[in-house]
């Protein structure tokens, strides 16, 4: 089960929020006992971009041997 200060990995696009698939964040709280969670989402420099409500079927648990990718986000 995905915990509070786990990161994640975003399942599909959000463009309302730059957002895609593959980016990782943080979660910051839990709904329902994991329906549901609040995601942070940083730059590499510290900047958040986001912090989304997300429902458990929208994100994934990070997975052995996963290397992140650097991609800018748009303002």
């Amino acid at each position: 089960m995905i915990q509070e200060f786990d990161r994640i990995v975003l399942v599909s696009d959000l463009p309302e929020f730059n957002l895609k698939q593959g980016d990782i964040g943080t979660v910051v709280l839990i709904h329902r006992g994991g329906e549901g969670y609040e995601i942070e989402f940083v730059a590499l420099d510290g900047e958040t971009i986001a912090v989304v409500s997300l429902f458990a079927f929208q994100i994934r648990p990070i997975q052995h041997r996963e290397i992140a990718h650097a991609r800018p986000v748009e303002a």
